[in-house]
């Protein structure tokens, strides 16, 4: 993984965080992560524009750190918003909830309280580490169709499930297919639901004896916990899947438990609050999602989000000034075999590449760039790209290009980054058909 930054400057917190790091190495001897702490508002930045890292550790509860400046900064530069965020929080008057509401605008996947550091902030780095390339698809990728869909296996780990919602959050907000405030109210909707599945479902845990629960004072994480005591409930697991389709977004939850009357459940919580500790969870996702159902026996449901049509990618501070042009369904962008003097910044629309008058590929804004190979490269288009509807673009000449990355340095050390993660998945491909052709 290399660096791994947090922004904090409590020295309680940074000791928790070190002693829950400690000891964690890989084969051979190698820290896994290298903590690298930062408390002043230049050095942050400096760690950002220059390391570039993938996943950032704050402490939203520190005083002296100026997280309204640091988070107002990273939302005036989209190029800042190409890591996730864990964030940490002290519970005097904060919750998750609360606080996902009020960041809702950023990047953060997942809150832990203070007191979970020492048990979850190494589980929760190791799972959005091991699901990167699912999570930050802010880069190359012209075989979108293989990567359309995936899915993630759930331990029976309530504080978990926030992480995982906000992963599949992430996911659509990543590719621009729904705006930023939508965040927060579908992250909550699947970390209900999937709570659910783990609760109910391979828990086991019925209306009735969940009410005697808390009536003893137990939490939703005590009562699961004591739960998994049983092998049996423990060894279960949630599957989380999705499938992003052109017009929307299709999750399913799944559980291995024995289901439940979906029809007298939905009737018994039909009169309660929304906030209500029963029958929340399938209530905020009603309200949020387009299509919500379930399957007869009751262990899986489908929450179905329609996409915003008019989604746009925010510009990149560096390309305010740039030419801005506004194309309609139709249009040819680039031709193949033309000189390559310029590239595309893709802001919004869809488009399909092709070559030999075959189409080949799909370009969003998911995409990042059109045209970015062959111009790096100072060859000839390799393909054509038309509009398949209407978009807008920024022109990015040459001369404009280089003088930008010597404004912005850190512009091309990232998009470095995203070519050596596309020649990554290039050689893998390749190696993996290889293995396929002499296994033949």
């Amino acid at each position: 993984m290399g660096s791994l930054g947090v922004i904090n400057s409590d020295p309680a917190i940074k000791k928790s965080l070190e002693e829950a790091f400690e000891g964690k190495a890989l084969e051979g001897g190698r820290q896994d992560y290298d903590l690298k702490f930062f408390s002043e508002e230049d050095e942050i930045f400096n760690f950002l524009n220059y390391d570039l890292p993938e996943i950032v550790i704050v402490n939203f509860s520190d005083p002296r750190i100026p997280i309204n400046a640091i988070l107002a900064r990273i939302r005036g530069d989209n190029w800042f918003s190409n890591f996730g965020i864990v964030g940490l929080y002290r519970n005097e008057g904060n919750t998750e909830i609360k606080l996902l509401e009020k960041y809702k605008f950023t990047n953060v996947l997942t809150m832990l309280d203070n007191h979970q550091i020492r048990s979850h902030i190494y589980k929760t780095i190791q799972i959005i580490e091991q699901n990167f390339q699912i999570i930050f698809q802010q880069e190359f990728n012209h075989n979108l169709l293989n990567e359309m869909s995936g899915s993630f296996t759930i331990e029976n780990d309530i504080l978990a499930i926030p992480l995982y919602a906000g992963m599949g959050a992430m996911l659509l907000i990543q590719r621009g297919l729904i705006d930023l405030d939508k965040k927060m109210p579908l992250q909550l909707a699947l970390s209900e639901l999937i709570v659910n599945a783990v609760e109910h479902g391979n828990c086991g845990i019925s209306y009735d004896e969940k009410t005697a629960a808390m009536d003893r004072g137990l939490s939703v994480v005590e009562l699961v916990a004591e739960k998994c005591k049983d092998p049996g409930i423990c060894a279960k697991r949630v599957e989380f899947l999705w499938d992003i389709g052109q017009e929307s977004t299709s999750f399913v939850i799944r559980d291995e438990g024995k289901g439940f009357d979906v029809r007298a459940h939905l009737k018994k919580i039909a009169s309660q609050d929304i906030m209500s500790l029963h029958g929340r969870g399938i209530k905020m996702a009603t309200l949020y999602a387009s299509e919500l159902k379930y399957n007869d026996a009751g262990n899986q449901v489908t929450m179905t989000v329609r996409h915003d049509t008019l989604v746009e990618r925010e510009v990149p501070l560096g390309f305010a000034h740039e030419r801005v042009q506004i194309v309609k369904r139709g249009d040819i962008i680039l031709r193949e075999d033309e000189p390559s003097d310029y590239l595309y910044y893709i802001v919004s629309g869809a488009y399909s590449v092709y070559h030999n008058l075959k189409k080949v590929g799909s370009l969003s804004p998911r995409d990042i760039f059109m045209g970015e190979m062959s111009f790096l490269l100072n060859q000839r288009r390799s393909a054509s790209v038309r509009a398949d509807g209407p978009g807008k673009l920024i022109l990015l000449t040459r001369k404009n290009f280089v003088n930008i990355i010597r404004s912005y340095p850190h512009y091309g050390i990232f998009l470095s980054k995203l070519l050596a993660r596309r020649l990554v998945r290039s050689n893998d491909r390749n190696a993996d058909l290889l293995g396929k052709l002499s296994s033949s």
